[in-house]
């Protein structure tokens, strides 16, 4: 069943306090909170945008507005033209992310439309289905820390999660939300929201801008998403404090995004960042 997201004033103000809208950029969040939607011209408007490979500048256009029947990433490609439905909360996230991550957003685009010149519109690839995958529910986590890699690696989610804190404490973990679904299902706090995430090996902590250049850098050149299975599933749940059950002793074998890691499973190594 599709996910279908609550009414904009049906949502209570407490649902913001979520610690995944604390990963949105500066001003982003009051732009959930407030009652008005946001326009197209105040997107574009708080959004000093870089240009396409075509020298064209990204910009948001209401999709009701476009008659050109062009395919939606051909469009970007194309125009800079990132059609997006008005008072619609799955695309006022994606807009979110073209204005936080516009680095990693021309990567996917660029990926995508090299795809639909080979295949056509109508097939896809195992390489757009990483890169879809990544693009509604992807996430990037920098992990310098061996012990609790293995867990990763393993499902040991008990043992991952609950040093989760403490790893952040000494530096050697930072996570980084890029799926504009993510934030969508968080508006329906009972949902237990999973991550597809990338993973970078990094001994000293990475800015936005660090860890975006690496992730753009490797989409672009075809090192990353590929295929889907080279994702690995966060179930960011499971991070204390972002769900009102952390505590319990059967946490982690009652809920069931905690699923363990299936026989023959292997995951990519992280990528290594100097």
């Amino acid at each position: 069943m599709r996910y279908l997201a609550p009414e904009r004033d049906k949502i209570k103000p407490q649902v913001y306090a979520h610690p995944v809208f604390a990963t949105l950029a500066d001003g982003q969040q009051d732009l959930c909170r407030s009652e008005a939607w946001p326009e197209m011209a105040m997107l574009n408007a708080l959004w000093n945008a870089s240009a396409n490979a075509a020298g064209r500048p990204y910009h948001f256009v209401e999709q009701a507005a476009l008659q050109d029947d062009r395919h939606y990433e051909q469009r970007i490609a194309e125009s800079g033209v990132i059609a997006t439905r008005a008072r619609n909360w799955h695309d006022l996230f994606n807009a979110f992310i073209w204005m936080r991550f516009p680095a990693i957003k021309q990567a996917l685009n660029a990926r995508q439309v090299v795809d639909i010149a080979r295949v056509g519109p109508k097939q896809r690839t195992r390489g757009q289905c990483a890169l879809t995958q990544f693009d509604e529910a992807g996430a990037v986590v920098r992990l310098h820390d061996a012990a609790l890699q293995a867990a990763w690696d393993a499902h040991d989610w008990p043992y991952l999660f609950r040093n989760w804190a403490d790893a952040e404490r000494r530096g050697v973990l930072q996570l980084w939300l890029f799926g504009h679904s993510l934030f969508e299902h968080a508006l329906t706090p009972a949902i237990a929201l999973v991550a597809k995430a990338l993973v970078i090996n990094a001994a000293t902590p990475l800015d936005d801008n660090g860890m975006a250049s690496r992730i753009a850098e490797g989409i672009a050149s075809g090192e990353l998403l590929n295929d889907p299975q080279e994702l690995r599933p966060i179930p960011l749940t499971g991070i204390p404090g972002w769900h009102p059950e952390h505590a319990a002793d059967d946490f982690f074998t009652r809920v069931p995004c905690f699923r363990p890691k299936r026989a023959g499973r292997q995951y990519p190594s992280p990528l290594r960042v100097q």
